[in-house]
């Protein structure tokens, strides 16, 4: 698999995180390569150095280092997405501060020219966007958004048409699709809904979820089956909830763990918030706590932990796979103390088990149902 994307800007080595031996997915794809193309036969248009260029949800930094030359700014909810941006500018002997990254809460200022948006896999996260980018849009901005012709249903479309304006489709091309919205300052936009809340079952919890968190507006059954088979260690120093999303698993495990710290870490933006303002709205500044957005453990100190819970996400924007699940046990494996326990839920046809026998000599099933299964691997003495 190549990892040089040609387009008119020039060649660009790109590669995809996490890093994995024998990559056979690329760090971009059609509509990036359409998108792209476009902007480059607008040229004359951004090549006076004074047009704005927003980028949203760029996969791993494909169009803001084909467009670094314009300095972008760059909005994501991803950590993988801004460091993979890094490493590919740095590839490209580019330099960093050559592209403004964002984060999906940072504010913006001042008015855009051109934004072009890659569609995320959560149409909440679009609609978010959309919402925080309206004051920054002028009739004549011109708004682009891309995507691969399965990840854009009519909704994407409606959406647009509600909280930007009239809307123009562009051919379709290597299965990928370009939607042109004019902005209508004769819109009212309203607030953003988000963050929603919802009373997690049989406490006197009140969840919050940012748009990008996954099971937003209710409890998934795969949590729900994870939080009733958790560990009570009242021995247990550091717990971390690794891949954290809400925080719930981390909140329940402070009930059960009283004497614990536990260290919330994911690399998405809006679920560490959510994580962050969810515990310190059920226990204040009774427990110690710590939120971190990062590539998983890998920035956690070695052998700092008792205890990893983890329900790895199968999801990469709109790729599957197992990547992140294996990246995830790796870290794990660094991070927890000797006797530590790893503790895993996923559904029951993923082969995690044999990740683990491999990493760690063995697992244990804890629990198991007709979808999911917990399986607990612990580092030996």
């Amino acid at each position: 698999m190549t990892n040089r994307l040609t387009v008119a800007q020039g060649e660009f080595e790109l590669n995809r995180l996490p890093k994995r031996p024998r990559e056979l997915l690329r760090a971009w794809d059609a509509a990036d390569e359409y998108l792209l193309d476009t902007v480059a036969d607008a040229s004359a248009m951004l090549s006076t150095g004074a047009a704005r260029v927003l980028i949203a949800n760029d996969s791993f930094g494909a169009l803001a280092v084909a467009l670094s030359s314009y300095r972008p700014y760059a909005i994501s909810d991803s950590y993988l997405s801004q460091q993979a941006t890094r490493l590919n500018l740095a590839a490209n002997d580019l330099p960093e501060h050559g592209v403004n990254l964002l984060s999906s809460l940072d504010p913006l200022e001042g008015v855009f020219d051109w934004v072009l948006i890659k569609v995320p896999k959560t149409l909440a996260l679009l609609e978010d966007e959309l919402i925080r980018l309206h004051p920054h849009l002028t009739p004549s901005t011109q708004v682009i958004v891309a995507g691969m012709i399965k990840t854009l249903p009519s909704s994407v479309w409606k959406l647009l048409e509600r909280l930007v304006g009239p809307t123009t489709t562009s051919l379709a091309r290597k299965k990928a699709r370009l939607i042109f919205a004019r902005p209508d300052a004769a819109l009212t936009v309203p607030s953003s809904p988000y963050p929603v809340s919802y009373r997690l079952e049989n406490t006197d919890y009140l969840i919050s979820n940012h748009a990008n968190v996954f099971s937003r507006d209710s409890l998934d059954i795969g949590t729900r089956f994870f939080l009733q088979h958790l560990p009570s260690r009242q021995n247990a120093c550091d717990i971390i909830d690794l891949g954290c999303g809400n925080g719930l698993v981390g909140l329940i495990a402070a009930e059960r763990c009283p004497a614990a710290i536990v260290h919330f870490v994911d690399e998405s933006f809006m679920a560490v918030a959510s994580a962050r303002d969810n515990f310190q709205r059920a226990v204040g500044g009774r427990r110690e706590a710590t939120f971190r957005v990062g590539d998983g453990g890998w920035e956690v100190v070695s052998e700092s932990a008792d205890v990893i819970l983890c329900n790895p996400p199968v999801h990469q924007q709109n790729t599957v796979g197992d990547q992140i699940a294996v990246s995830l046990f790796k870290q794990s494996r660094r991070v927890l103390r000797k006797g530590g326990e790893l503790w895993v839920i996923g559904n029951r046809h993923l082969d995690y088990h044999s990740y683990l026998d491999r990493l760690f000599g063995k697992h244990s099933v804890v629990a198991a149902n007709s979808k999911f299964v917990i399986v607990k691997a612990v580092l030996a003495s």
